[in-house]
């Protein structure tokens, strides 16, 4: 009689642990050395992002991933849609559970795209989720990060200080009356600061009047300017500069095609803006001198202020008009354009040179072909003023990868000096996104290391490493001139 045995349980299979490392991206012992004892524990100022200000100063909490992940993450929603998800489930009214189950279920999908990095990256830090995210661990890493949320140091503030953020700066309309910069300022436990930056690019659009002449009113009413001319304009704008400045602005930012650099004297300004303040469709050559006449005037206005200009140049926006009309601008349909950019930016910068009125300025391109040319252009008009005056910005955007940020290295250190570059931005609607500086930290130290692997870079430590803090810290801090303490509440 042959005895019965027991079948044979095959044990269920472990979720695979992230191949996110103490080491991830460190391929040498020189680069992990730099990152672990210089880097990695350095503060952050996160110079450009799109954070809202009310939830940083209200303190928000979140309830779960898709509330604090993934609403508003346009990355995410064209990966979904190249997936082939419903829209439904993106931006659509599935319920939060539904839109991460799709995400988790497609996230394998997205290897070797920087979302595989991103997401893995976000979730060991801050919730130190260390499995790989896909439909079968998307429960357990849902429940996880709710646990998380649900506790007071996960708040918004809370997460800005585990991630160490000394200082963050929003993008802001003139006509915002700053109430929640006003507000953190006012609150001794905040913890770090937060500082408004401006974003004027509602004044430039005068190709669409009426929405133009919409928001006119808004900054005539908000500055008790009367805007009726081109004079009132500048005078409106001179007004809020002043206020972003006593609430702590110390920062422009333009999101253009290209610059703007017509020759426009202030009464073709004048004519082109009543024609437009009446409602009348300018042409797209009256379109482009009204905008160089105010971006001049603008620029002399933030060299006057002592501010840093920013220029977030070669995005082509909107293209999808169906997703527009059915969700809106900022829908994850803005692309890489092929505008001409280094002769309208160098007499940009020039005619206020010429001046001696430029700026603090930080360019930034979106198409990969220009990462020379910008980097070349701006150490044509440094002027031994201050270190690296002119910035080539940091990979931004389409650009913000592995790839990306590795080749906007080797244009700053070919065609200028790494030395003094002021590193790394989130320019992110999310709040789980300083990991980015993690990231970027950890490639800067692996070009390093990788070089002096070559031979290409000497094995000093306290050389390299100067280096590695600088970039990542100390440069921002020093360029900015962010003042120790935060800055006072103001009245509107």
């Amino acid at each position: 009689m042959k005895r019965k045995t027991a079948a044979r349980r095959t044990p269920a299979a472990k979720p695979a642990r992230t191949f996110v490392t103490r080491d991830f991206l460190l391929e040498s012992p020189v680069a992990r050395k730099l990152y672990h004892e210089n880097a990695e524990t350095l503060p952050i100022i996160d110079y450009h992002n799109h954070l809202p200000p009310q939830e940083i100063a209200e303190d928000r909490r979140f309830e779960n991933l898709t509330q604090i992940w993934l609403a508003g993450d346009h990355y995410k929603w064209r990966a979904l849609r190249i997936h082939g998800v419903p829209e439904r489930f993106i931006t659509g009214d599935a319920s939060d559970w539904e839109k991460f189950a799709r995400w988790a279920a497609m996230v394998p999908a997205t290897l070797r795209n920087p979302l595989y990095h991103w997401t893995h990256l976000e979730l060991q830090n801050p919730f130190g989720v260390k499995v790989l995210l896909n439909a079968g661990t998307a429960r357990h890493v849902w429940d996880t990060c709710a646990a998380c949320l649900a506790r007071p140091d996960f708040s918004v503030r809370g997460l800005l200080r585990r991630a160490r953020v000394e200082v963050v700066c929003t993008t802001d309309d003139p006509t915002d009356d700053l109430r929640w910069h006003r507000a953190a300022a006012a609150d001794p436990t905040l913890g770090f600061q937060m500082r408004p930056a401006f974003r004027p690019d509602a004044a430039l659009a005068i190709d669409q009047p009426a929405a133009w002449n919409g928001w006119l009113d808004r900054l005539a009413a908000v500055s008790a300017t009367s805007v009726t001319d081109w004079a009132g304009l500048l005078a409106a704008l001179r007004q809020r500069c002043t206020f972003f400045h006593q609430c702590g602005g110390r920062l422009s930012d333009h999101g253009l095609e290209q610059a703007y650099a017509d020759d426009c004297p202030p009464e073709k300004a004048d004519a082109l803006f009543r024609r437009a303040r009446a409602g009348e469709q300018l042409t797209a050559d009256e379109t482009r001198a009204f905008r160089s006449a105010l971006l001049y005037e603008l620029g002399l206005l933030y060299a006057e202020f002592g501010w840093t200009q920013q220029f977030h140049l070669g995005a082509l926006r909107n293209v999808n008009g169906r997703l527009q009309q059915l969700l809106g601008r900022d829908c994850g349909c803005d692309v890489i354009g092929d505008f001409e950019q280094a002769r309208p930016l160098a007499r940009m910068l020039d005619r206020w040179d010429r001046q001696g009125r430029l700026a603090r300025t930080i360019v930034y391109n979106l198409n990969p072909r220009d990462n020379e040319l910008f980097a070349a252009l701006c150490g044509a008009f440094q002027d031994g003023s201050t270190p690296g005056k002119i910035q080539y910005g940091s990979a931004w955007w389409f650009l913000d990868q592995l790839d990306g940020m590795e080749r906007q290295l080797e244009a700053v250190s070919n065609l200028g000096l790494l030395r003094h570059f002021v590193g790394m931005l989130t320019d992110s609607r999310s709040f789980l996104s300083f990991s980015r500086h993690a990231y970027f930290r950890r490639i800067l130290c692996n070009v390093l290391g990788r070089d002096v692997v070559r031979g290409r870079l000497p094995r000093d430590f306290e050389l390299l490493g100067d280096l590695v803090r600088k970039v990542c810290h100390d440069n921002a801090a020093r360029y900015f001139g962010f003042a120790a303490e935060a800055p006072k509440g103001t009245r509107a």
